[in-house]
């Protein structure tokens, strides 16, 4: 490749970059209706508990705080998930162990490489980020975050929310929630998560000329529908008066989601 073009290609901006679209990956579709096994997610909660700081247009963690022992628990939290097999656990089972591997693998590419200023940071030297890097082997399948989120989590749930649950690292992105998910609270914390980001600034952003949304609702516009379906969507969380979507820009802060 001419030094010229690889210039370009690495100072294209972020919002330029196509999101990958949701592929559904027939081997995870599989769910056992009867199963009662129940995942423990209390190692990932701990580490919440001690490094999540909410505040309230952001939350951020403490990466520069984890303790090697801390280090070691997410470490074997994340092994411990890696050894089941989730085709053998209930829908609202699945739902949760997917979405807290996929934060809680986040969280521990960040501490792998910390300190970093931008998760896109990471990734091989033409990767924008480490979503397509292999990260986990579960049941001898290797996995990346965009296997779990676009190939798993979207084509399985069609759930617009799962946007507002998978976090990745970022001040533009909705934020970690300081519960884990579990089959019981699922639905709890999706409603909780939408709320949060649409009554944002960074989710949603209302000014007399126009509306600036989150890339996010351009980059998965085919989740949130139409225009009059992602207006209805945001008035549906969002406090206050309805708003229309006339003009609209997008926006998204890619800087790490550190609390210093």
């Amino acid at each position: 490749m001419r030094p010229l073009l690889l210039m370009l290609i690495l100072l294209l901006p972020a919002t330029t970059l196509a999101a990958p679209k949701a592929n559904l990956w027939p081997y995870w579709q599989q769910a056992s209706a009867t199963s009662q096994v129940r995942v423990d997610h209390s190692r990932w909660q701990r580490l919440l508990d001690k490094y999540l700081v909410a505040a309230p247009q952001q939350t951020l963690f403490r990466y520069g705080q984890v303790s090697a022992s801390d280090n070691y628990e997410l470490d074997r939290y994340l092994r411990d998930l890696a050894k089941l097999d989730p085709r053998q656990l209930n829908r609202r089972e699945q739902f949760a162990y997917w979405v807290n591997l996929y934060n809680a693998q986040t969280v521990k590419l960040i501490l792998d490489n910390y300190p970093v200023s931008s998760i896109t940071k990471l990734g091989g030297l033409f990767s924008f980020g480490p979503w397509d890097e292999q990260v986990l082997t579960i049941t001898g399948q290797p996995l990346t975050l965009n296997d779990i989120e676009h190939r798993i989590l979207r084509p399985i749930w069609k759930d617009p929310r799962i946007h507002y649950a998978v976090n990745c690292a970022s001040l533009g992105c909705p934020d970690l929630l300081s519960k884990a998910f579990t089959a019981n609270n699922s639905e709890r914390l999706l409603e909780q998560a939408a709320t949060r980001f649409i009554n944002s600034r960074k989710g949603v952003a209302v000014s007399s000329s126009s509306t600036t949304l989150s890339s996010i609702y351009d980059w998965y516009g085919s989740d949130f529908g139409d225009k009059a379906a992602l207006t209805k969507h945001i008035n549906h969380y969002r406090d206050g008066a309805p708003i229309s979507l006339g003009k609209i820009k997008y926006e998204y802060n890619w800087s790490l989601n550190d609390a210093k």
